[in-house]
C-alpha cells in the first residue's frame, strides 16, 4: 500500500530527532568499517551516549476501524518522541486508515477492545490492540480480528492456495487492479449453497464494499455465513460448476454459489434437487411482473400530523402569538413573523435574524402538552445537536422556559415532501434519483453516529424546488423519535405505512429500520401509492402484508419504470435486516451511481418530474 507524500513527510518531521540519531549512528558504523577511526568513533560514542536521553522504544500498537469485522487492522510504532499529542496521532491514523478503510469522517476517538477510551498516548500499551472511531461515533462492540499474526491459525487460508489479494498485488494473475475496485463491487444479495448431504442447506449473504473490497474479504464473509464443518471455505463455484476465482465473478450475472473447504467436488455436486431449487426460487422476487393491478388504483394513507411543519395557507392562521411573550434573547436576535405550521403540541412561526437578515423557523413546544413524553423531548434536542449535514434540518438554537421549549430551526421552502405527491401524484425517475440520494445521505451520516430516526415518512421530507416545480434538495426533519442505538430497540413506535416488520415482531430493531422506510418512500414516489395496503384500511390487514413481505411491480403503473430502481427497492425492502441493504449500500448502488437520464414519458398520462440529474 502506497502512503501518501503527505503523510511520509509528516512522519519523517515527527521523527526527525529520531531520525538524526540514525545517521550519526550510521557514520560510527562506517567509521568502524574503515578501520583507521576506532580511537575517534569509541570517543565519539561515549560523548554522544553521555549527552543524550536514550529515546524509549516505540510500541508497537495494532489498530482496528470501528465496528468493522473485516478490517485486518494496522500496526503502527507509537512513541512520544513521534506523536507529542494524541492529535497528532489520531491525524495520522486518519490519513493511514483511509487507504483500506471506508471512513466517514476524521478519527476523534481511541477505545480498549473492551470499550474504554483512550485519552492520551502514553496510555497506549505495547503489543496491544485498540479501535479507531470517527467523529462522535459510539464504540462499536465486536469480535475483531486480534489473532497473534505470529501464531498460524488453522482455519486461516494458506498462501499457496489462496488467490492474491488484488490490493496487494495491483492485478497480477487476473486479480481485480485495484482502481477497479470501485467499479467491480457494488452491493447484492447472493445465495450460498453450503457443501454437504442433499439436500444442502441454503443461505444469502449480502456482499458490499465493506465486506467485499477483494477476493479474500468475500471467501471469509462466507465463511462466516456458511460455517461449514471442515473451516474456512476455499473453493466456490457458480451453479453451473465454473470456479470462482476473481472478485469480479461474484458480482456478475451469476448470484448462486456453492461453497466448499478441502473437500473433493463431483459431477454430481452441481445437480440440484427439487426442494433446494424451490429454496432458491422462494428468497427471489422478480423485477419485472407480469400482474395487472385489477380495480381502483391504491391510494396514498392519510396524512399524519406533523408536529414540527404543516405547511398551510398563511393567510388561514392568523397571529396568536406576541412578540413580546418570546425570551428576551429571541426578542433581541429576531423578527417574529407569521404561523406556518401547527401541531398538536407546537406551533412553527417565520423568524429572521435581525442583522444577517436570514429568515429561520421557530418551533414553540408547550410543555404541558408533553407531560410523560419529556425524554422524547430530551432525545430530540440532544440528537439534534450532534447533527450537522447539509440534507437534514439544522437546530440553530434552543431555549427552554418554564412553560415552552424554542428550537430555532432552518427553513425550508417547498413545504414537505406529502404535499408534493399528492400535487403531482408520481415523479420521474430522475427526480426520484435526486431525493433518495440526499435522503440515503443523511441516513448514512445519522447512522455512521449510531442514531436512528424512527419516523422516516413523507411528512418528515421538507423539499425546495425550482422554477419549473422540480425537486433540488431534500432535507430530514422532526426528530421526535430519534435515538442513539447502543443495544436492538424493542419500543414499537413509527407510522404504520412505513414501519419495518422487525418492529412488529418485536424481534429488536436499529438503523436499518429507517432503510426499509426510505424504500417505502422510493416506491411511493415512482408511482404514486405504497407497496404495502389494505384492501379495507384496517392495521391489522396492512400489518399482515408487512410482516408476509410481498410485493409486486403491477402494471400498467410500473410498466415504463427500468430494473436498476426496481432491484433496489427489492434490496430496501428485505424482511431480514441482516439482508438488506445499509445507507451507505444504498448510496452505492447503480441506479444513483449511474448520470445516465432517463425521460421516458408515462403512456398514461400521469405527470412527471424530469430533466435533473445531480
Amino acid at each position: 500500500m502506497e502512503v501518501s507524500t503527505h503523510t511520509t513527510s509528516t512522519l519523517s518531521r515527527s521523527n526527525s530527532r529520531t531520525s538524526s540519531n540514525s545517521e550519526l549512528e550510521k557514520e560510527l558504523i562506517d567509521l568502524d568499517i574503515s578501520g583507521g577511526g576506532n580511537n575517534k568513533s569509541n570517543t565519539l560514542k561515549k560523548r554522544i551516549s553521555s549527552s543524550r536521553t536514550p529515546a524509549k522504544k516505540a510500541k508497537r500498537i495494532r489498530f482496528f476501524r470501528n465496528g468493522d469485522k473485516f478490517h485486518p487492522g494496522n500496526t503502527i510504532p507509537v512513541s512520544v518522541e513521534r506523536y507529542r499529542s494524541f492529535d497528532s496521532l489520531t491525524e495520522d491514523l486518519t490519513r493511514l486508515l483511509e487507504d483500506s478503510v471506508t471512513l466517514t469522517g476524521a478519527i476523534r476517538a481511541i477505545y480498549t477492545l473492551e470499550g474504554k477510551k483512550i485519552e492520551k498516548v502514553d496510555d497506549l500499551e505495547d503489543g496491544k490492540c485498540y479501535v479507531c472511531s470517527c467523529n462522535n461515533e459510539g464504540f462499536k462492540r465486536i469480535d475483531y480480528n486480534v489473532s497473534n499474526t505470529n501464531t498460524k491459525n488453522p482455519n486461516r487460508l494458506s498462501r499457496i492456495i489462496r488467490p492474491l489479494s488484488p490490493v496487494k498485488n495491483g492485478g497480477s494473475n487476473g486479480s481485480t487492479p485495484l482502481k477497479e475496485i470501485d467499479s467491480v463491487v457494488h452491493p447484492r444479495i447472493v445465495t450460498l449453497i453450503r457443501n454437504g448431504v442433499k439436500p444442502r442447506k441454503i443461505l444469502r449473504l449480502l456482499l458490499n464494499k465493506r465486506n467485499s473490497p477483494t477476493y479474500e474479504h468475500v471467501l471469509t464473509a462466507i465463511t462466516q455465513r456458511v460455517k461449514l464443518d471442515t473451516g474456512c471455505v476455499r473453493k466456490v463455484f457458480t451453479v453451473s460448476g465454473i470456479p470462482v476465482q476473481r472478485l469480479a465473478q461474484f458480482f456478475d450475472e451469476d448470484d448462486v454459489f456453492f461453497a466448499y473447504g478441502n473437500e473433493r467436488v463431483g459431477i454430481n455436486d452441481f445437480e440440484l434437487e427439487a426442494e433446494e431449487s424451490k429454496a432458491i426460487a422462494a428468497h427471489r422476487k422478480t423485477l419485472r411482473s407480469s400482474t395487472t393491478r385489477t380495480g381502483p388504483k391504491p391510494k396514498m394513507p392519510v396524512k399524519s400530523h406533523n408536529d414540527t411543519f404543516v405547511c398551510v395557507d398563511e393567510s388561514a392562521l392568523n397571529g396568536g402569538i406576541l412578540p413580546d411573550s418570546l425570551p428576551l434573547e429571541l426578542q433581541a436576535k429576531y423578527t417574529l413573523g407569521t404561523i406556518i405550521g401547527d401541531g398538536n403540541f407546537a406551533v412553527v412561526l417565520k423568524l429572521k435574524d435581525k442583522q444577517k437578515n436570514t429568515e429561520y423557523a421557530l418551533k414553540i413546544i408547550d410543555k404541558s402538552k408533553c407531560s410523560g413524553k419529556d425524554h422524547y423531548l430530551a432525545a430530540e434536542i440532544r440528537v439534534m445537536k450532534k447533527l450537522n449535514h447539509p440534507y437534514i434540518i439544522q437546530l440553530v438554537h434552543d431555549i427552554e422556559t418554564i412553560k415552552n421549549m424554542y428550537l430555532v430551526l432552518e427553513l425550508v421552502r417547498g413545504g414537505d415532501l406529502f404535499d408534493a405527491i399528492t400535487r403531482v401524484t408520481r415523479f420521474s425517475e430522475n427526480q426520484s434519483k435526486i431525493m433518495m440520494k440526499h435522503l440515503a445521505s443523511a441516513m448514512a451520516y445519522m447512522h455512521s453516529l449510531s442514531i436512528v430516526h424512527r419516523d422516516i415518512k413523507p411528512e418528515n421530507l421538507l423539499v425546495e424546488l425550482d422554477d419549473d416545480g422540480n425537486v433540488v434538495l431534500l432535507k430530514l426533519g422532526d426528530f421526535g423519535l430519534a435515538c442513539e442505538v447502543t443495544e436492538p430497540l424493542l419500543s414499537i413506535c413509527g407510522t404504520p405505512t412505513y414501519v419495518a416488520p422487525e418492529i412488529l415482531m418485536e424481534s429488536g430493531y436499529g438503523v436499518k429500520i429507517d432503510v426499509w422506510a426510505a424504500g417505502i418512500i422510493l416506491y411511493i414516489l415512482l408511482c404514486g401509492f405504497p407497496p404495502f395496503v389494505s384492501p379495507d384500511n384496517q392495521q391489522e390487514q396492512l400489518f399482515d402484508a408487512i410482516l408476509n413481505g410481498f410485493f409486486d411491480f403491477p402494471a400498467p403503473y410500473w410498466n415504463n419504470i427500468g430494473d436498476s430502481v426496481r432491484d433496489l427497492i427489492i434490496n430496501m425492502l428485505q424482511s431480514d435486516p441482516e439482508l438488506r441493504f445499509s445507507s451507505e449500500d444504498i448510496l452505492d448502488h447503480p441506479w444513483l451511481t449511474s448520470d445516465i437520464v432517463d425521460d421516458t414519458r408515462d403512456p398514461n398520462g400521469y405527470r412527471i418530474f424530469s430533466n435533473h440529474v445531480y
